[in-house]
Order: structure tokens, then C-alpha cells, then sequence
């Protein structure tokens, strides 16, 4: 009887793992600058209307630390509505701030192994600095899909679980020349592009 009913429940289980399997797609993206030199830490985002919302989560911490006199990591990527954490690790203290139109704030002079928190209630890309430490920059790209990241030391980034169809596709870097430092195109939401991007 036992048996039975884990056939059962196998039979019945299958069909809805193919097709969740054959709906979904993945996209392996190369950014590159204009001389083919793979670019680092460039967010891509894939804005797919067969997404139907909800919870956005990504498996690193929504956390940008100050050690050695920068911002660890220097580009962070968060879901709309997140509140990021500013731990100081240095030995010296830090005055953390952003004037960008999407999120503006500043945290007074703290120390180390002290906390600063922020949250960030819209979408879009956040220059943040330190009053104290003209050298040091981060930036942080809100955004409003689950389906982002930024690229690795050779430009590359997988996206998977991707609705099946057509998508478009962001890109966003610092030194990106294209209004506000992004540029988009429509693609199909399976296989690998290379994307050359003008940089700064």
C-alpha cells in the first residue's frame, strides 16, 4: 500500500516539475567595454513580464562594511524596500552618505565595529562616499526584479529561472555612458549575448 502511494504521489508530482522545468529559461551574459575587455561589476538586470511579483531575495548580505579606508563590496546590488547594514571594520571612524535622487541620507561620525543601517524604498542607483575620506566611493543599484546581479572578474553572470519569452535587459555601471549610466535591450530570456557597453 505504501509503495503504491509513493507511485502515486510520484505520478502526480512529475507533470508539474517538467512543466515548471520547460517554462523557465536562464541567460548567461558577457559585458564587455568597447575593446572586447571583459567589464567587472557591472549589474545586469532582466525585467521579465512573465514574472508575476513577489518577495525578491538574494543570497548575499545586504550589507556594505568600511575597511581599509573603502567600501566592501564597492558595488552592491539590493531589492527595493531593503535596508542595508554600514559596518565600520576600520580603525579609524567614518561619516557615510548619499546625495543621490534615489535614496539620501548621512550618518554622523561612528567608530569602529559600530553600525549604521539604511533603507531603500526605491529603485535605481545610489552613489554612497564618506565625508571624512574623499578617496572612498560605493555604489548600490536598487532594484525592482529578482532576476539581477553584477558580472565577475570576466564579465559574466548567469541568471536563471527566467520566465520563458521576451525580457528586457539592463546594464548598469559607473562608468556606463548612457543616461543614467544604464543601457537596455529587448532579448530572449534563453542562452548567452555578449553585450559592449561605452564606458567612461
Amino acid at each position: 500500500m505504501l509503495r503504491l502511494l509513493a507511485c502515486l504521489a510520484l505520478f502526480v508530482c512529475l507533470p508539474a516539475t517538467l512543466a515548471w522545468a520547460s517554462s523557465s529559461g536562464s541567460v548567461r551574459v558577457q559585458v564587455v567595454d568597447e575593446r572586447g575587455v571583459p567589464v567587472r561589476d557591472a549589474v545586469v538586470e532582466v525585467h521579465s513580464p512573465g514574472w508575476r511579483g513577489g518577495r525578491i531575495s538574494f543570497p548575499w548580505r545586504m550589507a556594505m562594511a568600511q575597511k581599509n579606508e573603502q567600501f566592501v563590496p564597492g558595488t552592491l546590488v539590493i531589492a527595493k524596500g531593503s535596508a542595508v547594514a554600514f559596518p565600520n571594520l576600520d580603525r579609524v571612524r567614518h561619516s557615510v552618505y548619499s546625495f543621490s535622487k534615489t535614496a539620501r541620507f548621512e550618518f554622523d561620525l561612528y567608530g569602529r565595529d559600530q553600525t549604521r543601517t539604511h533603507r531603500f524604498p526605491a529603485s535605481g542607483a545610489v552613489k554612497v562616499g564618506c565625508n571624512i575620506h574623499d578617496a572612498m566611493r560605493g555604489y548600490i543599484r536598487v532594484v525592482d526584479t529578482p532576476f539581477a546581479g553584477k558580472t565577475d572578474t570576466n564579465g559574466y553572470i548567469d541568471i536563471g529561472n527566467l520566465p520563458v519569452g521576451k525580457a528586457k535587459l539592463t546594464v548598469w555601471h559607473p562608468r556606463l555612458r548612457k543616461p543614467a549610466n544604464e543601457l537596455s535591450k529587448p532579448i530572449d530570456a534563453s542562452g548567452s549575448l555578449k553585450i559592449a557597453v561605452p564606458l567612461r
